[in-house]
């Protein structure tokens, strides 16, 4: 059969080794304490449902949608970004509605990259940062992201030394996988250098409300000049628990949000109008449940580190995401991510990410995700302890 230019590309799924895996253990019958996937575990809170499953009662709903989102949620969008950043934007021209962050970005990067053109992205990170503008038919250069070097000296020097030279720099603070978070003056520097090199920047900021210990993560749009030069997207799906329903924003850049929009326009006609209607709620309603949220994250955060810093495996508390991101233990790093991720399969009955599954600077950790309850996760550092 043909073999497809694109598919080519693309590499094999590492994190489908482990979930295999993990089937096959379950299969069996053994109790595998899955902190893999980041798939939030928590329930849509009520109020939320309770509107979406009112908008689905009203006929009127049932028909097809806009593909930019409907009027009031742009409006929304707005409203939200007024009230926490104190960031203006025009819900005309500047935001639209996508089916998730991650639609949105892909077919981001499908409209405004294409052969040849080089993307700056960050390794390791979120794989469809930089697959996104493989599968567009760009290039990408990645840019080691660790705590021993500067991100922002490494990405300036690497536009330096490529040409041609980039034309989009990727990036989304606080970072999945390796939960680094950064300040103000981090986009300020990213702005004064996208706008003296002519480079677009995407933001993606879906893990803005789950932060720790006082931390409060920037948006890039709030430095003045940033809109000029790129686009933020978030996504509803962690801090409202609403993974499943798909729900997103690109907001910044009217002649980029211009772009993905008249691309989406012949892609989809927008989501299930009922799901927007709630999306609205979520935005403009009561707040105490993105807390609520994020404080259930904290406390799993915390019972998984002191856990794990018991049994020897000494990991510093993350400041930001849903996530722990893991160095190997000295004895084991040498197997590499994916066999140490497997070995923890078979003989800890927990399930993690391997770390190369986020690219090549990743391979000497793995990622877990705080998707399991408190007792759960003393379960599997129990199952750690013995393994190692």
């Amino acid at each position: 059969m043909e073999e497809f230019a694109r598919i080519k590309r693309l590499p094999p799924y590492v994190f489908s080794i482990v979930t295999t895996m993990k089937i096959e253990a379950r299969h069996r019958g053994e109790d595998i304490i899955d902190l893999g996937m980041g798939n939030p575990d928590m329930p849509t809170p009520k109020h939320i449902v309770d509107k979406m499953v009112e908008a689905t009662r009203n006929p009127r709903n049932h028909h097809y949608s806009a593909s930019k989102g409907i009027t009031k949620l742009r409006h929304a969008i707005a409203g939200w970004y007024k009230r926490r950043y104190n960031v203006e934007i025009d819900p005309e021209t500047e935001a639209i509605v996508t089916i998730g962050a991650k639609e949105g970005l892909s077919h981001l990067a499908l409209a405004i990259t294409g052969p040849g053109d080089v993307v700056l992205s960050p390794s390791p990170t979120y794989p469809i940062h930089p697959y996104s503008v493989i599968i567009a038919g760009g290039e990408v250069r990645s840019i080691p992201l660790r705590k021993d070097n500067n991100f922002l000296e490494e990405m300036m020097n690497a536009y330096k030394q490529t040409l041609p030279r980039p034309k989009l720099l990727i990036i989304s603070f606080p970072h999945n996988p390796t939960t680094t978070v950064v300040d103000l003056d981090f986009f300020k520097n990213v702005v004064e250098f996208a706008k003296e090199n002519n480079l677009i920047v995407i933001h993606d900021i879906a893990y803005a409300d789950i932060v720790f210990d006082g931390y409060k993560a920037p948006s890039f749009l709030e430095i003045p000049g940033a809109k000029d030069v790129g686009v933020e997207f978030f996504s509803l799906s962690k801090s409202y628990s609403m993974a499943g329903w798909r729900v997103g924003f690109c907001v910044g850049n009217k002649n980029i949000v211009y772009a993905l929009t008249r691309l989406k326009s012949y892609l989809d006609y927008g989501m299930f109008q009922p799901i927007q209607i709630a999306s609205i709620i979520a935005l403009n309603g009561p707040q105490e449940c993105v807390h609520e949220i994020t404080h259930i994250y904290k406390k799993r955060r915390d019972v998984l580190i002191s856990g794990l810093n018991r049994v020897g495996w000494n990991i510093e508390k993350p400041k930001a995401t849903m996530f722990v991101w893991a160095e190997i233990p000295e004895k084991y790093k040498k197997m590499g991510s994916l066999e140490f991720s497997k070995f923890l399969l078979k003989e800890a009955k927990v399930a993690v990410s391997p770390g190369i599954g986020f690219g090549e600077y990743g391979d000497e950790f793995v990622r877990f995700a705080l998707v399991e309850n408190e007792q759960r996760i003393k379960q599997a550092v129990k199952g750690i302890k013995k393994a190692l």
